[in-house]
């Protein structure tokens, strides 16, 4: 049995054998036809799909010799993963089927390494400033009190990210004067870390009655590295020492404090007798000074400029008042003080002073000092200083006339009107549209755009007027521009010419002939004799007709003609 079943085995391998040469297999054409995606980077494991055709299940994608981990998807995509970190480079693809068929695209995956990050460059640290801030203040007594020194001790403090170099500490009050320094101390250098102790001297310059506290201004200058200014202002409160009075019994007791009694100028309103002001000009300022306190003030100077008066008794000794600002505008007739006696608490006062606009002046809003010197009710010398503003332009200086003579114009006709404008200033000007109306007419061709005008420089404008009427007829030119401040302005300039009524000519008389010869009568009908033969029974004029040639020469009856003399 078992020689039978090996013979039967054999018979069918040779059978098989048989079989496979009488009829062999086809064979598998396999083919690659892209890869995608085609270009790769290696910072991680990429996924291609290798596209062909006849692939079979168990196929391998090879790259640059590398077997890749592939799956097989359909007979014409095949899916690999290419490994992190593979060569960089470009590689032929290859796919591999369990028979050990293939076939290869060259070139048709590149591996790219992947392109380094840039370095960011440093963030540039944010914006930083020195900032000094007072870190405290106090002074050496338990209050200021009238005539009596104290020290105010401030300590300063670098709040910022930077250096401040070059402090400078400016301390300035109303009721506190500055003693030893003037008011100004130097600080030095100051760095984040760190502090500057600055000491200023100080007593009261008004009595104190009545008053908690006093203020102090502070104002604070000092520079960066790179040399930036910086500015800072404080404000400053010091308590005022109160008074306590003490009875028989040995209590005491506070004072009840009194209101502050003192007088106080201001001016509520001034103005000017010239206006607008203008470089050269004369004018009178007028000044209404009220007494806003609830005391009188004795003894009024004012100063203008600015200035202040000194010593004891009346201010008028010791007055300093040509230290005053007069580069623009400086006193004329009298001098910058005058005396304006006493005003009471509540009452008003008018003052005048007369001043000049320097020619060098330019256009501008200049700042005014004026200062009231005078006496409080306890006969302490109080020094009011105000500022009023004054405004100066420089408007344009033109002269409106005709380049050439006019004539006589006619009603009813136009009549050119030959207008021009001459800049007679020293300075340019830019004028806007220039327009031209009569009182009595029509204007054609009456408005233009001026422009700008140099010193001497001049415009023509050629009008037509058309006359209603005959008599004087006014031409009224009005020329728009800006001022100095930029506010709508105009020059209005009238002119006058004579207009006479239109001559009309006579009409000639067709019959009359051109040259003015005799015009030929015809004969006398038989009618026309017998009509002058009833004229003359009632005694009219019976004569014979007759026309006179020329209106101009009278009518004069011919003379007979008597014989002819010969010789």
């Amino acid at each position: 049995m078992k020689i039978n079943r090996s013979v039967s085995s054999s018979i069918v391998l040779l059978l098989i054998l048989l079989a496979s040469a009488a009829f062999p297999s086809a064979v598998l054409a396999i083919s690659v036809t892209g890869v995608s995606p085609s270009s790769i980077v290696n910072d991680a494991d990429r996924t291609i799909t290798v596209s062909g055709t006849d692939f079979v299940s168990g196929a391998v994608v090879r790259v640059g010799g590398t077997d890749l981990a592939t799956t097989f998807l359909t007979a014409t995509s095949l899916e690999a993963v290419v490994p992190a970190g593979f060569p960089a480079g470009s590689y032929a693809v290859e796919a591999i089927n369990p028979d050990l068929s293939s076939a290869s695209l060259p070139g048709a995956l590149t591996v790219q390494a992947p392109t380094p990050t840039p370095t960011p460059s440093p963030t540039p640290p944010p914006f930083g400033r020195p900032q000094v801030v007072i870190e405290g203040y106090s002074i050496n007594t338990d209050g200021v009190r009238s005539g009596q020194q104290f020290n105010l001790s401030v300590r300063l403090d670098n709040a910022g990210s930077k250096d401040a170099y070059g402090i400078q500490v400016a301390f300035a009050s109303t009721d506190l004067l500055m003693l030893q320094t003037g008011g100004v101390l130097a600080g030095g250098n100051l760095g984040v870390v760190g502090n500057v102790n600055l000491v200023q001297p100080m007593t009261a310059a008004v009595p104190l009655f009545g008053m908690s506290t006093v203020s102090v201004e502070m104002n604070l200058a000092y520079y960066d590295e790179s040399g930036t200014p910086f500015t800072d202002r404080f404000l400053i409160i010091l308590p005022v020492y109160q008074v306590r009075y003490t009875g028989g019994s040995g209590s005491s007791a506070t004072a009840t404090p009194t209101g502050l009694r003192r007088s106080q100028l201001v001016i509520v309103d001034y103005s000017t007798d010239v206006d607008p002001l203008q470089p050269g000009d004369m004018f009178q300022l007028d000044l209404s000074i009220q007494n806003v306190g609830n005391v009188n003030a004795k003894n009024i100077t004012m100063i203008v400029g600015g200035g202040s008066a000194g010593g004891s008794g009346t201010p008028q000794a010791g007055i300093s008042g040509g230290s005053g600002e007069f580069t623009n505008f400086a006193p004329i007739g009298t001098s910058n003080v005058q005396s304006l006696g006493e005003i009471g608490a509540g009452m008003r006062m008018e003052a005048s002073q007369r001043l000049v606009v320097n020619v060098s002046t330019n256009p501008g809003a200049y700042p005014f000092r004026i200062t009231f010197s005078y006496q409080d009710e306890r006969g302490n010398l109080v020094n009011d200083e105000q500022v009023i503003t004054l405004l100066v332009y420089r408007l344009p200086n033109v002269d409106v006339s005709f380049y050439q003579p006019v004539g006589m114009l006619m009603t009813g006709q136009p009549n050119p009107l030959p207008l021009q404008v001459v800049n007679l200033g020293r300075y340019s000007f830019i004028l806007g549209k220039m327009k031209v109306e009569a009182s009595n007419g029509t204007i054609e061709n009456g408005e233009m755009l001026v422009g700008p005008l140099d010193p001497g420089g001049y415009f023509t404008l050629d009008a037509l007027v058309y006359p209603e009427t005959s008599g004087p007829l006014d031409l009224i030119i009005t020329i728009e521009y800006r001022d100095d401040f930029n506010q709508a302005r105009t020059l209005t300039s009238t002119l006058t010419v004579d207009v006479e009524e239109m001559i009309l000519e006579p009409t000639p008389d067709p019959s009359f002939p051109v040259d003015g010869g005799e015009v030929v009568i015809g004969p006398e009908t038989f009618w026309q004799k017998v009509w002058r033969f009833l004229l003359g029974l009632f005694g009219l004029d019976s004569s014979a007709p007759s026309q006179n040639l020329n209106p101009a020469e009278p009518f004069t009856e011919p003379l007979p003609v008597g014989p002819t003399v010969k010789g």
